[in-house]
């Protein structure tokens, strides 16, 4: 006899990393419900698909009471994220803005409104998706980089009222992944083989929240990249400016 059916929250589950998380978790078992500007492939969507441009509050505001009848969700993985790339001031304000909105307001408001409305199962598990640069910094995608470490420190300062109510909180720093939105900002030429499989890296994430992990950190040389950035982080960010923001230029 089958158990209960477990229901998941995916953002950006349309492409990508959010593609990739829906699918193993339709895999596992989960009913999946996906928020994202644009609808899925054909023939591999979730359960329920909600549309909404998530740099529109508005919008945010209005799908919310859906997302929430929607649930309650074993899982909430807060994934969706935009970048810009280049010189800082080559980025437009609305740019820089935008991606604030996506990356860093959305994932509060939802997790807020989540918590508040009691969204989750007993023991359930939320995930934001922060970015491995945290622990160094992102020269040439200096907002992107603001709004990732943004989820970082509201995940930490909310973490004990989550647990309060039974519901753990992980914050992903996954480096770079085999996806469109990466080769679209990355440097010309830069060696895409380089970039883990998002299949994977949904795997070890969906995993480490699963088991109430406060960090997940996908790949083993991620893992010693976060190492080297926390030990010395001047160095490795020097690094990163040559790698990525002097190609970019």
């Amino acid at each position: 006899m089958s158990g209960p059916i477990r229901r998941a929250l995916v953002t950006g589950g349309s492409a990508g990393l959010g593609a990739a998380m829906a699918e193993h978790l339709l895999g596992c078992g989960y009913e999946v419900v996906s928020l994202d500007r644009n609808r899925p492939c054909a023939g591999a969507g979730p359960v329920l698909f909600i549309q909404c441009e998530l740099g529109s509050r508005s919008e945010l505001d209005r799908v919310m009471p859906e997302v929430i009848e929607a649930g309650p969700y074993d899982l909430v993985l807060l994934n969706t994220g935009i970048n810009a790339t280049g010189a800082f001031e080559t980025v437009s304000s609305e740019s820089h803005q935008q991606i604030l909105r996506v990356n860093a307001e959305a994932p509060m408001v939802m997790a807020s409104r989540l918590l508040t409305e009691r969204a989750f199962t007993p023991s359930a598990a939320l995930v934001f998706v922060s970015s491995l640069s945290f622990f160094t910094g992102y020269p040439g995608a200096a907002s992107y980089a603001a709004s990732k470490d943004a989820l970082s420190a509201y995940a930490a300062s909310m973490r004990k009222t989550a647990k309060a109510r039974g519901i753990s909180i992980t914050t992903a720093y996954p480096g770079p992944i085999r996806t469109d939105h990466a080769e679209r900002h990355a440097p010309a030429g830069a060696d895409a083989t380089r970039r883990m499989d998002p299949g994977l890296v949904a795997r070890l994430i969906i995993a480490d929240a699963v088991g109430g992990r406060k960090t997940s950190i996908p790949g083993g040389a991620n893992r010693v990249f976060a190492l080297i950035g926390r030990i010395a982080p001047k160095p490795v960010t020097a690094l990163m400016r040559r790698g990525i923001y002097v190609r970019l230029k």
